[in-house]
C-alpha cells in the first residue's frame, strides 16, 4: 500500500473501485521503484526485523511486491497479497524469480488466510484504510496466526492523510494496543513510524546467542 497516498481515500464499501481507478495510471502510482525515499525505507525495515531468517512470511496490501522482493530472500515461503489486480499483476511479475513466494489477490479483513501460521507479518501502509474496526479485526487476524517466536512489523506514513480517519502515528498506537506484544522496536522519522512486536520478546542479541 502507498506511503503518500493521494486525496479522498476510499472508504470500507469503495475501496477496491478507489485502488482499480489508482491502478489505471499504471502499476507503479506512488513511485515505489523510482523514489529514494521509498528505497531507503525499505533498506530500513528490512534491518529492523530482529531475525536473520523466517519460515513464513505474510504481506497484505503489497502493491507490486517491492517490499516483498526485499523480505522474501530472508523467508523459506512468503505470501504477498493485494485487492487490486493490477497491483497483484505487477507482484507477479516482480516476484517470479523467488519461487518461495506465492502472491494472492484478497481483502482485508475478510480474506485473512485461515489455518496458516505466520511468524513474519508486514502490514506496511496499510492500517489508515481499513478504518479502526478493520484495523483492528486484522490485529486480532495477525496475533491468532503468529507463531510462538513470531513478530508483527508495521510501517506508517506520518502526515495527514485527507479523507482517512486515521494517521500513521494513530495506527501504530491502535496496533500496540490490539496485538499486546512486546515491541522490540520502535523507529520514529518525520515521515514514518515503523515498530516490530515479538510475541517471546527476544531481541536480536538473545536471537544471536549473545545474553
Amino acid at each position: 500500500m502507498p506511503a503518500t497516498p493521494p486525496a479522498s481515500p476510499p472508504s470500507a464499501a469503495t475501496d477496491a473501485d478507489y485502488f482499480r481507478k489508482l491502478y489505471a495510471q499504471g502499476d507503479d502510482p506512488w513511485g515505489y521503484r523510482t523514489r529514494w525515499y521509498e528505497q531507503r525505507k525499505r533498506a530500513v525495515t528490512a534491518a529492523c526485523l530482529p531475525g536473520r531468517r523466517y519460515a513464513f512470511g505474510f504481506e497484505p496490501g503489497c502493491a507490486g511486491g517491492d517490499l516483498a522482493a526485499e523480505l522474501a530472500p530472508r523467508c523459506d515461503r512468503y505470501l504477498a497479497a493485494d485487492l487490486d489486480p493490477t497491483a497483484v499483476a505487477a507482484a507477479l511479475r516482480l516476484l517470479a524469480p523467488l519461487p518461495q513466494v506465492e502472491v494472492r489477490q484478497l481483502q482485508l479483513p475478510g480474506g485473512w488466510p485461515q489455518g496458516l501460521r505466520f511468524d513474519l507479518v508486514v502490514l506496511s501502509e496499510l492500517g489508515y484504510y481499513l478504518g479502526a474496526d478493520g484495523l483492528a479485526e486484522v490485529a486480532r487476524l495477525a496475533l491468532r496466526s503468529l507463531a510462538e517466536d513470531g513478530v508483527v512489523l508495521a510501517c506508517h506514513w506520518r502526515h495527514p492523510i485527507e479523507g482517512c480517519a486515521l494517521d500513521g502515528d494513530t495506527v501504530q498506537q491502535a496496533l500496540h494496543q490490539a496485538l499486546g506484544l512486546p515491541r522490540l522496536v520502535q523507529h520514529l522519522e518525520p515521515d514514518f513510524h515503523l515498530a516490530v512486536w515479538s510475541r517471546d520478546g527476544r531481541s536480536p542479541a538473545v536471537r544471536e546467542g549473545l545474553l
